[in-house]
């Protein structure tokens, strides 16, 4: 493998687009990077605008998605906001928090987004890939949803707008386990216009299942079909869904989060129960419990589902006014009261926690003014326009803890035994601290705590190191990219751009 271009030149560059949402985009991104910096090259990840409740707080506190956070630990270096210039966090079916540069700038509906304000946005986002293609040896870019919404092309800064102004090689990603791939691929080409589709190198089939000799004649037919070779076949494999961007799926009854399947070192297994609340954010939180043997983490959404829940997790929300709302409607709110009043195992994070509290003033998210929380915490919350965006150090439960802050709510706690920056009362837990779990003291710690609230002979095994288990999974998607991707290909790509001459696949976009 040949070094990059140096000497202040522009670092090579590669923007991993994908058939629709969902294809993979984010862990290929992640393959792609932690191969190359296995091969001694500087790299970083860019993704010039996000959609996503799921987040993290860089050291200089700035506010980015979480699929960047960890793709940036793929590539061994600490996440920037210059990796992921513009964060959207949904709010509603009509509009989003617009977060640039990590800090919020307001609330916009989408088609006020659309309508313009993401147009002016694409001389920032260019200038954080040029500032990041000046210091790596290559910027691995990640596009979102799909190239040829045609409907949004205009105002695009994230899909082919941001590969034609940076003159980007493109990677299209597909899905094969939804079906339908090939006719995804040609579709996506053909719907571009001939500019878009002179940067389209080719494809790279993500998810497959079985022996690649029969997928293989495909391939060959789709390259005769538009002049574009297939980068790689991935194989499909378990449990690396990490720190996705989007929410869960839409039906989330039974929903089981991807877990360690080693057996539990005690006699039981801890059964935790996690509402799925509405705009849940930030629901990483609870990787780390369903990395350790014997913990197995349900997302549910009915208060019989609580019944033999060894722990409750209440987690965070970009809308806490509706979730709380929407526990009380589903009757999960009073299946929770009934649960603190047995002294049963209750855990409120971020919104979670605020939920948990006396009351709630709010003329910010909501701005319903004063509501009533559950009672359960002496917490009273005041949201404030000024978002906290920290990275905190503690200790909890005798142990080391580490975490990240991302919210509104400003809380005074009154009462309680201090538990972080919030409180605790009984067997219920509240805190501001998204990642907490993920120290792996504590979150033994406080699995011991829970297990013996619950009457369960649980014991957590004594080595399970959650960032070992991450640097094992990010190895792993480097395995895949290395072992089943043409490199020698993506190299060349990277380094040289997309090949001169490829052919125009009609009808091309609308005019």
């Amino acid at each position: 493998m040949t070094h990059l271009m140096g000497g202040g030149a522009l670092g090579g560059g590669l923007l991993v687009a994908g058939t629709t949402s969902d294809a993979g985009k984010s862990v290929v991104t992640a393959g792609i990077c932690r191969w190359l910096v296995r091969q001694g090259v500087k790299v970083a990840p860019f993704k010039a605008q996000n959609m996503s409740l799921n987040s993290f707080v860089t050291r200089e506190g700035a506010e980015i998605g979480r699929a960047q956070a960890m793709q940036a630990q793929a590539c061994r270096i600490e996440p920037t906001a210059l990796m992921n210039p513009v964060l959207l966090k949904p709010g509603g079916d009509q509009s989003s928090q617009v977060v640039l540069m990590g800090k919020p700038v307001g609330e916009m509906s989408a088609r006020g987004y659309h309508g313009g304000r993401q147009q002016r946005l694409l001389g920032t986002v260019l200038e954080c890939l040029a500032e990041l293609r000046g210091t790596y040896d290559a910027v691995i870019c990640e596009g979102a949803g799909s190239p040829a919404e045609i409907n949004l092309r205009r105002t695009d800064i994230v899909n082919m707008g941001i590969a034609r102004n940076a003159r980007l090689p493109v990677l299209v990603v597909g899905d094969i386990d939804r079906g339908g791939v090939f006719a995804s691929f040609f579709g996506t080409v053909a719907l571009l216009s001939p500019e878009d589709q002179a940067l389209v190198a080719g494809f790279l089939v993500n998810k497959f299942r079985g022996d690649v000799s029969l997928l293989e004649p495909g391939l060959d037919m789709l390259l005769g079909l538009t002049g574009r070779p297939t980068y790689g076949v991935l194989p499909f494999r378990h449990g690396l869904g990490i720190d996705e961007e989007d929410g869960l799926r839409v039906s989330l009854r039974g929903t089981v989060r991807e877990s360690n399947v080693s057996p539990p070192v005690g006699e039981d297994v801890l059964r935790v129960a996690v509402c799925a609340v509405p705009l849940m954010s930030n629901f990483t939180d609870v990787d780390a419990l369903a990395a350790e043997p014997g913990v197995v983490v349900r997302f549910v959404d009915r208060p019989e589902e609580l019944a033999d829940a060894d722990l409750v997790v209440v987690p965070g929300t970009r809308g806490t006014v509706k979730a709380l709302a929407w526990l009380r409607e589903r009757g999960l709110a009073d299946a929770i009261n009934r649960r603190a009043a047995e002294g049963r195992p209750v855990l409120g994070i971020c919104g979670g926690f605020q939920i948990l509290g006396e009351h709630i003033e709010d003329e910010v998210e909501s701005r319903q003014g004063h509501v009533t929380g559950l009672g359960i915490l002496p917490v009273r919350v005041r949201f404030a326009r000024e978002k906290t965006l920290t990275r905190p150090v503690g200790t909890a439960l005798g142990e080391h803890v580490e975490g990240y802050e991302i919210h509104h709510g400003v809380a005074e706690v009154t009462g309680g035994e201090p538990f972080l920056d919030g409180c605790r009362v009984g067997g219920v837990w509240g805190t501001h601290w998204h990642g907490s779990l993920e120290s792996d003291g504590f979150r033994r710690a406080f699995l011991r705590e829970v297990a013996a609230a619950a009457g369960r002979r649980f014991v957590p095994a004594a080595d399970t190191s959650f960032a070992g288990l991450r640097e094992e999974q990010l190895d792993l998607l480097g395995d895949l990219v290395e072992q089943h991707a043409d490199t020698d290909a993506l190299w060349r790509l990277i380094e040289s751009g997309a090949p001169q001459g490829l052919p125009f696949i009609p009808p091309g976009a609308p005019a």
